[in-house]
């Protein structure tokens, strides 16, 4: 690649002190990014959940749901749609139930 006043640079951007390319620091960090992006959006898009208190982390393949659910149907739902994206095997449950108080 050329630069203005023609110096070239090598193809691939280099980043921290042990010059490891771009692709190999963080390919695991995007791909996890964009997994809790989608699963984030899925969520958020089904009228029938209440995924306000539901956060959502990778530890490596496998997708933690966690926080907080107001019934079981949200449970269900959450855990089904995150299996979609990513397989049922790589879904853990971490969410807890905090059940409305009936006076």
């Amino acid at each position: 690649m050329k630069f203005r006043g023609g110096a070239e640079q090598e193809d691939r951007v280099k980043f921290g002190s042990d010059n490891y390319s771009h692709d190999e620091c963080c390919s695991q960090g995007h791909s996890s990014a964009s997994t809790i992006a989608t699963i984030e959006a899925a969520l958020s898009a089904d009228p029938d959940i209440d995924s306000s208190a539901i956060t959502i982390r990778m530890l490596g393949p496998i997708v933690l749901l966690e926080g907080f659910i107001t019934n079981t149907a949200d449970r269900d739902k959450a855990i089904s749609l995150a299996a979609m994206i990513v397989g049922p095997q790589n879904v853990q449950d971490r969410m807890l139930s905090r059940f409305p108080q009936q006076d």
